[in-house]
């Protein structure tokens, strides 16, 4: 029987078994970018987030 794992559980083993490293920064860049903008939208912080452009 197969464990479930999670979305990251499943990326991780991906990465260490292919040994794709390269792909650890584009993931990184993407979740900080996705993240800049769910709290761009509409949050107490997004005067903050318009200011570093």
């Amino acid at each position: 029987m197969a464990k479930n794992k999670s979305l990251l559980g499943e990326t991780w083993d991906f990465l260490k078994v292919r040994k794709a490293w390269w792909l650890t920064p584009i993931i990184v860049m993407l979740i900080l970018v996705g993240a800049l903008i769910i709290f761009g939208q509409s949050s107490a912080v997004s005067p903050f987030v318009y200011a570093l452009f």
